[in-house]
């Protein structure tokens, strides 16, 4: 009778490393450029007096994450998710003025968002999704500020 353990041990090992290799490259690999900041954009209404942006969402990271606007100015923000498989959250919240946006963003998707921000201030954005034993998203730098004028 063939002995098929060796087998079994052989293919559980190249799983293993096949689920090791991807969690790899889907987590640590991008982690080389977290918590980058970008120099502050100064966003200024078109000709339809809309203050627009877009946002980019990768590994850890939104682009820009430094944003300035100009109060009682509406504001329209994509939000794109440039991530491979992983999905990422954009929040915003400020109990105190009645903010409060948690949109979901799946990888290579995107999303509008408008805003109308009436009170001066500098208000946070970030991410705060968690795969498995990894840190949240916002921990490893994953976050912003839009600061209203």
């Amino acid at each position: 009778m063939e002995n098929i353990f060796p087998r079994w041990a052989c293919l559980s090992k190249c799983l293993l490393l096949l689920v090791g290799g991807f969690l790899f490259l889907v987590y640590l690999i991008p982690v080389s450029g977290f918590a980058e900041t970008s120099p502050p954009i100064s966003l200024v209404p078109d000709e339809d007096g809309v203050q627009r942006i877009t946002i980019v969402m990768e590994s850890y990271s939104f682009s820009p994450n430094d944003i300035i606007i100009q109060a009682d100015t509406p504001v329209s923000i994509r939000l794109e998710n440039h991530s491979f498989l992983i999905p990422h959250n954009f929040v915003i919240d400020n109990p105190a003025m009645g903010l409060h946006h948690e949109i979901e963003i799946s990888a290579g998707d995107s999303v509008n968002l408008q805003l109308f921000l009436t009170t001066p201030g500098t208000y946070t954005f970030y991410c705060d999704k968690q795969f498995l034993f990894f840190p949240m998203h916002r921990d490893e730098g994953m976050e912003g500020h839009l600061e209203v004028r």
